[in-house]
């Protein structure tokens, strides 16, 4: 029995030792010194355009300071904005004295004005200032480094391709900061639009209530300080489908109220399209478009509102049986297929949306309008079920 003990302690000994050596060979395989150096430049660059992906300001610049400095290999780093101000500086603090932070300073300035340019100071200390440029040539601030000796073609290579990398994730910021920006002014503009036409209506249609029927005027009250409160909202430029549809309810309620039995309504909407993520308000200019311009001059007519699961998509049409109008003149209205029917103001609402959506989504899923003389008109919206980069609330997933 003991000599079956003991050779079932040597194969486990062999299995560990066999086990130990393929361990030691993956790793070898798929760490090499050279690996790992990649990603560690790799991770280290990550983290710097996590900060710089804030833009350009002290606060960020101190946070990417550090890992700026580590792709450099330098001894210190100071980051300038574009006035030649200094943000921030990483490194051991004896090596910035006065005539060190003072050539820093000199040569960000140089830099900015102009071209990179090495400096020596009094203790053979070299000072490398790189300019930090978009691709258009403007310039958003300087990278400046500082090495002990002089630094060789590499050192100044690889300074400028950081340089070049810091700026870019600058850039970024400013684009991302741009298009919430513009954003912002679609949605006022759609929000101005909703105001002036809408809002008068349903104040008179809720006074004449007032006597009549307290109880009825009361409930509009409700539904139109509802209907206000969401569309001036200051939460973010996305919102789901559901909350959209609750909007549109309370709007439709209000102009029901308007134009009693004369509007009929119809609305057909797939459960599991509910949480889709879509612009804030790009049902409303659909919605009131169908009824003020499809139905108000008739006195009345039918809306259709439905939302589709199609696979990767949700498809949305808002449609109305109104007068219609030429397809030709509709298409030669501004040069797109997005002209208004009856003036201006449609026109601006339905292309505002348009922008937006391919701006969130890609041009796959603009705005789509069918109509013709007498035949009433439809207005599609294709919008991804999911996107990378957009949630409701105004962010990015994950």
């Amino acid at each position: 029995m003991s000599g079956e003990v003991a050779i079932a302690l040597a194969l486990a000994l062999m299995l560990t030792a066999v086990a130990a050596v393929f361990v030691v060979r993956t790793r070898r395989v798929v760490a090499t010194p050279t690996e790992r150096a990649v990603h560690a430049a790799l991770h280290t660059a990550s983290l710097a355009a996590r900060a710089l992906r804030r833009g350009l300001d002290t606060e960020s610049a101190r946070t990417a300071a550090p890992f700026l400095r580590g792709l450099t290999v330098t001894d210190g780093l100071a980051l300038f904005d574009g006035d030649g101000e200094l943000l921030a500086r990483d490194g051991d603090e004896p090596l910035w004295q006065a005539d060190v932070v003072d050539a820093c300073a000199v040569t960000a300035r140089d830099s900015i004005a102009g071209q990179r340019r090495v400096l020596k100071s009094v203790r053979a200390t070299a000072v490398i200032a790189q300019p930090l440029l978009t691709e258009s040539g403007d310039v958003l601030g300087a990278l400046v480094v500082v090495t002990a000796g002089t630094p060789g073609p590499g050192m100044l290579g690889a300074i400028g391709e950081v340089a070049r990398y810091a700026a870019s994730q600058i850039e970024l910021a400013e684009l991302d900061a741009s298009r919430a920006r513009l954003d912002r002014a679609e949605v006022l503009a759609l929000r101005a639009q909703i105001s002036p036409h809408f809002i008068y209506n349903a104040l008179n249609t809720i006074a004449s209530f007032v006597r009549t029927d307290p109880d009825r005027a009361r409930e509009l009250i409700l539904e139109f300080a509802d209907f206000t409160r969401y569309s001036f909202r200051a939460a973010g430029q996305y919102t789901t489908l559901a909350e959209e549809l609750r909007n549109i309810d309370r709007y439709l309620t209000l102009e029901r109220a308007r134009f009693g039995a004369a509007l009929r309504v119809r609305l057909q909407v797939a459960p599991e399209v509910l949480n889709v993520v879509v612009p804030f308000l790009a049902l409303q200019p659909l919605v009131e478009n169908a009824v003020r311009h499809g139905l108000a001059g008739q006195g009345g007519g039918a809306v259709e509102i439905v939302a589709r699961d199609e696979g990767a998509d949700c498809v949305i049409t808002v449609e109305d049986d109104g007068a219609g109008m030429d397809p030709d003149t509709l298409r030669a209205g501004h040069g797109d297929a997005l002209a208004d029917r009856t003036d201006q103001s449609a026109h601006v609402g339905l292309t505002n949306v348009d922008h937006r959506l391919r701006a969130a989504f890609g041009n796959d899923y603009g705005l789509v309008v069918e109509t013709a003389i007498g035949a009433g008109t439809k207005v599609v919206m294709r919008v991804p079920k999911f996107r990378s980069g957009v949630r409701a609330g105004g962010g990015a997933y994950g």
